[in-house]
């Protein structure tokens, strides 16, 4: 068997200064109803994959685009999880393009390789020199407090933002000095990036003042010890996670993104609603 192929494409336009997100889907791929909690200017959408998981050769093709002016953010209503494999690899696919003064936050929850799955999880980013993007990824390992460890298997890793960064791994299940060394993940089994990018580089103000928010931040959080910022570039701020589970990484990122959201876009930092079930 191939598996289940499915694909979505999602475009945002700006219409009357209202942003309207409208799809077309092939397969288990939808979108649920746009939500406006923070008026006309920002589109909220939940992506949902009814079957809840990908086993070996299935394949998650998701294309979005985000016209001029338009404003989208994308989350889901739970995390995606990479089953076991008996050969075959499972693959989720997402490629953006984010247009001219326009804004992309994609905001899935967590995603879980359960123990055996050989799973590819890969993110392309394209901004114009005038777009903006806030994006994070939250992989766990195994299933701990279940006591189902990863033991076996392979999870590839693949987070691009196309002629400005690229961060790309693989973890091996049997690779004991990437997951327990201190140089690796150090015994954890949770791993969370969060990214905001700029078409164009940030103004050295900006920059400034989001690295002093999120050092305060930081400081205050349980995790300070496993989490850093980093800016590879004019354009890019990264903030890193280790963490032995996925709620405490989680608090970080969404603690962080509200802050980024205050300071860089002047907006509040309005959770969907599906964070709070």
């Amino acid at each position: 068997m191939s598996g289940w192929h499915a694909s979505l494409a999602l475009r945002y336009a700006c219409e009357a200064q209202r942003s309207v997100a409208r799809f077309v889907h092939n397969g288990p791929l939808r979108i649920l109803q746009s939500l406006y909690p923070e008026g006309d200017a920002v589109c909220h959408n939940v992506l949902v994959h009814p079957p809840s998981g990908l086993v070996g050769g299935d394949t998650l093709d998701i294309q979005v685009d985000v016209e001029e002016g338009a404003h989208g953010l994308v989350t889901t209503p739970g995390a995606t999880r990479f089953y076991r494999s008996e050969g075959l690899t499972a693959t989720q696919q997402v490629h953006a393009r984010i247009g001219p003064n326009a804004r992309l936050e994609w905001l899935p929850l967590e995603g879980l390789a359960y123990n055996g799955c050989l799973a590819l999880n890969k993110a392309v980013f394209t901004l114009a020199p005038t777009a903006q993007l806030m994006a994070w990824d939250i992989t766990a390992l195994g299933l701990p407090t279940a006591q189902l460890p990863f033991l076996q298997g392979r999870f590839e890793q693949h987070l691009e933002i196309q002629g400005l960064w690229l961060d790309r791994g693989c973890i091996d299940a049997q690779d004991q000095r990437l997951l327990n060394s201190p140089l690796g993940l150090n015994g954890h089994r949770c791993m969370a990036t969060l990214v905001l990018a700029s078409g164009s580089p940030f103004s050295t103000a900006t920059k400034e003042r989001v690295a002093q928010q999120t050092l305060e931040r930081l400081n205050a959080h349980a995790l300070r010890p496993s989490a850093g910022l980093t800016s590879p570039n004019p354009q890019v701020m990264v903030l890193r996670v280790l963490s032995p589970l996925v709620e405490p990484a989680m608090d970080l990122l969404r603690q962080t993104w509200s802050d980024w959201r205050h300071s860089v876009w002047g907006l509040q930092g309005r959770a969907p609603r599906t964070w709070a079930l």
